[in-house]
């Protein structure tokens, strides 16, 4: 019996994918064997994809979070058994495929509520919604915060979140269609279409405070806008840039007391305490309703189309693997 993996040749374009065979591998002593039944993706994968975010070597398998049952456990794992239910999210890349093995410690195993669909599309999101609300800054009762894609899948997730912690959520949207979407979600207030005046609207809706915090996952120029929507010695927080480079900024722009911060959550997930806290956290969240709708649904061989699909931005939510 042979398993399929989706191998990327060299960075670059969509082109560069290629689904093959691979012989059935046993786990390590220490590791776990998944049989998947989702593969979440998400921006970063395209980071990969086009060596934005270069990985070690080429050819390469990218892809951050899955979910599925467990297949085979090593000698040394205890607590794990054939057939339970788990998902994993983080590094190291790797999950485009139909069975992974990986790291005892870095599995965790899911609750009833919670289905491997959920896991997959929302796990990675979900532990980035809790390190930029809850560690990279501190959102509470009576905070402002800017979301930007208020309709798509870290979005969404975060706009629920904001919620959850009784924070006012402004949200940018594309779109009247997304502005449903970011409404139903829980978001107080959208800001709408892509030519829209960001700060003079965030000015507008606070009384012209300006926000405690800016979530920015679209760079380019927005990352500048964002940190002028933020009030002064609040915070702009930058975590993508979906729309292209970010250009540089004055430092000039952080008076009077703003702050500017970069975070990774890859790099947080590399800690494995903080790993394990953030994962069980959003798994939590999960059961509470906090999840990413899911978009679309592609087949391992169909990956060059759910790649061409997120980079457009139509998906409102998360877009899964299914192996």
């Amino acid at each position: 019996m042979t398993d399929k993996i989706v191998l990327l040749n060299a960075p670059g374009d969509v082109s560069q994918f290629r689904l093959r065979d691979q012989p059935c591998q046993s786990p390590g002593a220490d590791e776990i064997k998944i049989r998947h039944q989702a593969v979440g993706t998400n921006f970063l994968d395209v980071y990969h994809r086009k060596g934005l975010y270069a990985l070690p070597s080429y050819p390469a398998v990218i892809g951050v979070e899955a979910a599925g049952v467990v297949e085979e456990v090593g000698a040394d794992v205890s607590g794990f058994k054939p057939g339970d239910r788990v998902a994993y999210g983080g590094p190291p890349a790797g999950a485009y495929s139909t069975t992974r093995i990986v790291a005892a410690d870095r599995v965790i195993r899911l609750p009833d509520g919670v289905s491997a669909k959920v896991a997959a599309s929302s796990l990675l999101k979900g532990m980035t919604a809790y390190m930029l609300l809850k560690k990279v800054t501190n959102v509470a009762d009576g905070s402002t915060v800017l979301i930007h894609a208020a309709a798509g899948g870290l979005g969404s997730i975060l706009v629920r979140w904001a919620k959850s912690l009784n924070a006012t959520v402004i949200g940018t949207v594309s779109s009247p269609e997304k502005a449903d979407l970011a409404t139903s979600y829980g978001a107080d207030h959208l800001i709408v279409g892509r030519k829209a005046d960001i700060v003079a609207e965030v000015q507008r809706i606070t009384g012209g405070k300006g926000v405690d915090v800016a979530y920015d996952g679209i760079g380019g120029d927005m990352l500048l806008k964002s940190i002028r929507a933020v009030r002064p010695f609040g915070t702009a927080v930058s975590i993508g840039q979906a729309a292209g480079p970010i250009p540089p900024v004055d430092v000039e722009e952080l008076r009077p007391g703003k702050s500017l911060t970069y975070p990774s959550i890859m790099a947080w997930c590399a800690d494995l305490g903080r790993y394990r806290e953030a994962a069980e956290t959003a798994i939590s969240a999960m059961e509470r309703g906090i999840v990413c709708e899911i978009a679309a649904e592609y087949r391992l061989a169909e990956v060059a189309k759910a790649h061409e699909d997120m980079e457009s931005g139509r998906a409102a939510g998360s877009i899964l693997l299914v192996p």
